[in-house]
């Protein structure tokens, strides 16, 4: 019998129909039936749904080879689905979930069908993650049965299931169907109706902006991707995320919107119309940003933009030898990886009691490598031999390469390297770490632009593979060619991009924590949903809210003024509730309070 919508919200759907077998489709009908579900698979023609019942015996196949299912539970499973070229086999499901393409015009005409077929208490779900709930819902017979339940793809393997609710929405069918997502051991997020709901309502906007810097011709897509890959520790690069994706697909989610928001950031980059209108829709084409094996491919091949392998830079110089300017963790960590690489370093701060104490911090770090068995005790100790600490940057002298780290204070960068100038010796490559101030404003406090280069290593350095060489227009070719050979040296993988705010992790990371500052602020979602969404259905490390508390408030209003002074596009204005924050002196963890609260230590 089936459960109508006013009983306990713990009542089972137990027979479920899937409206559209694509790949997403196909995956919530594995996940549907494996986890016990009686399941009405629907497509309008045979081939569609003979081709969705080849790919699921292969997927539960791959299962039960993996130990994830016995050999039982696969044909028990596969025993609980059915499929169809008819929707009226959707006639006793307790649930129906639509995943056709994104068109109201589609969705509406299934909707309307529906509405003739299925009992009164049926739940009727979209699979949508652009289009509107509460316009689909107004359209149908009975609007409170109607709810967005979308899944990430691939959906057997994604946890985050978001649970959408339009006005119209009955509470009931929400609680139905959250248990139902509990049950199917998915982590549900209650989220109101907007496009892109919260996960792809900020993955879209970081997608955009990667598409719009390549576009650009700002930095190379492979170092677009390995940046934010390396910079940020997320599992996939932006332009590679939207070839699987598919480029139109994308697109169509940010037509949605930007219509709904006005955003700029949302307004679809050029290139991803261009690529649309060619065919060129990513992995499952065969090409898109990049160019795959076969249509429906993942693996990458060569062509006219991919970089040559040991591609001829111009001669750099020689590096015996370089300087660290500065006593905090950035520079100890900095000190420490070209120790480890044999270079002689020479660690120098304002006093000798700052420099001794960051030489110390590096003495414990070391320690703690060869605790972890990460290196031997002799290892260590040759690598703590080779810095020198020092209190005066006088004992830049002879240094080949001077990398500062100092506060990130446009003024103190510049008189220190209005120092360094007199200082080191002619041909020293002159190197700051800034994130987020003009490489050339320190360049002009010198005598000798063409020598200062940026070199933004990521904290913490040790452990961090990505540096960011910041070209200005005056840095000579041999300059570049150095810092690139030591990155090389020193086990980094370089990344090039020009003298602009935030160079590439920053200028895409922060306008995405500021959105996410902003569905808080709108009370559309709750940190802790946020932070689940990004973790589970983007593949986050950390959620936006844990990342903004690490980070440090302060230091992230800081590069926000610095992108929105720059770019002047008000989608970059730092959200009020992150000034009220930072004004309250709530700055994260290092103050014990930010977005969350922390024991003090």
């Amino acid at each position: 019998m089936a459960t109508p919508l006013s009983q306990t919200p713990s009542s089972p759907l137990t027979t479920i129909a899937v409206v559209g077998l694509g790949t997403m489709g196909t995956g919530i009908t594995e996940v549907l039936a494996t986890a016990g579900r009686e399941v009405v698979g629907i497509d309008i023609s045979e081939a569609a749904t003979a081709k969705a019942v080849a790919a699921l015996e292969a997927a539960t196949a791959r299962a039960v080879e993996k130990g994830r299912l016995t050999e039982q539970e696969r044909t028990d499973a596969l025993a609980r689905i059915r499929t169809s070229t008819d929707l009226r086999a959707a006639a006793d499901a307790d649930l129906v979930i639509e995943v056709a393409p994104e068109s109201y015009e589609i969705k509406h005409q299934i909707f309307r069908e529906l509405d003739g077929i299925v009992r009164p208490e049926t739940i009727l779900a979209t699979g949508t993650n652009a289009l509107s709930v509460t316009r689909l819902a107004a359209d149908s017979a009975r609007p409170e049965r109607v709810l967005g339940l979308h899944f990430f793809n691939p959906a057997p393997a994604m946890k985050l299931v978001e649970i959408v609710s339009s006005v119209l929405t009955a509470p009931t069918a929400v609680s139905a169907v959250t248990n139902l997502a509990l049950d199917l051991g998915k982590e549900p997020v209650a989220v109101g109706d907007r496009p892109g709901f919260v996960a792809d309502g900020l993955l879209f906007g970081y997608l955009n902006q990667a598409a719009a810097m390549y576009e650009a011709k700002y930095a190379s897509r492979e170092d677009i991707d390995a940046a934010m890959r390396l910079g940020c520790g997320l599992p996939m690069g932006p332009l590679a995320l939207l070839d699987l994706i598919g480029v139109d697909t994308a697109r169509t989610v940010l037509e949605a919107m930007y219509a709904e928001s006005h955003d700029r950031l949302h307004a679809p980059a050029p290139i991803l119309k261009q690529l649309s209108e060619a065919g060129l829709t990513g992995r499952k084409s065969g090409r898109g940003f990049y160019t795959y094996e076969a249509p429906g491919s993942a693996t990458v091949v060569r062509d006219v933009l991919t970089p040559l392998d040991g591609a001829t830079l111009t001669p750099g110089r020689e590096v015996r030898s370089v300087g660290v300017a500065g006593s905090g963790t950035m520079a100890s960590g900095i000190a420490e990886v070209f120790a480890k690489a044999g270079y002689e370093v020479v660690l120098a701060a304002r006093s000798e009691e700052k420099a001794q104490a960051a030489k110390a911090r590096i003495g414990k770090s070391l320690s703690r490598s060869v605790d972890k068995g990460r290196m031997t005790a002799e290892a260590a100790a040759q690598t703590l031999d080779r810095i020198t600490a020092a209190g005066s940057y006088e004992s830049f002298t002879d240094v080949d390469l001077a990398v500062e780290a100092v506060a990130e204070d446009l003024e103190i960068k510049q008189q220190l390297f209005a120092t360094l100038d007199k200082v080191c010796k002619p041909g020293a490559v002159l190197a700051t770490t800034t994130s987020s101030l003009p490489v050339v404003a320190c360049a002009r406090a010198t005598s000798r632009p063409q020598d200062v280069i940026g070199m933004h290593f990521f904290n913490p350095a040790p452990a961090m593979k990505l540096v960011e060489v910041v070209r200005t227009v005056l840095t000579a070719e041999d300059v570049h060619s150095t810092v690139r050979e030591v990155c090389g040296r020193i086990k980094k993988h370089a990344v090039d991009c020009g003298d602009r705010a935030g160079f590439i992790v920053n200028a895409l990371l922060f306008p995405y924590l500021n959105n996410a500052i902003k569905m808080v602020q709108e009370h559309y979602a709750s940190l802790d949903d946020i932070d689940a969404a990004m973790k589970l259905g983007g593949g986050y490390p950390m959620g936006p809210f844990e990342l903004l508390d690490v980070v440090g408030l302060d230091v992230s209003l800081a590069i926000e003024k610095v992108l929105h002074r720059e770019f002047r596009d008000p989608g970059l204005a730092p959200a009020p509730l992150l000034e009220h924050l930072v004004a309250a002196g709530c700055l994260g963890r290092k103050t014990g309070r930010g977005f969350r609260e922390y024991a003090r230590r």
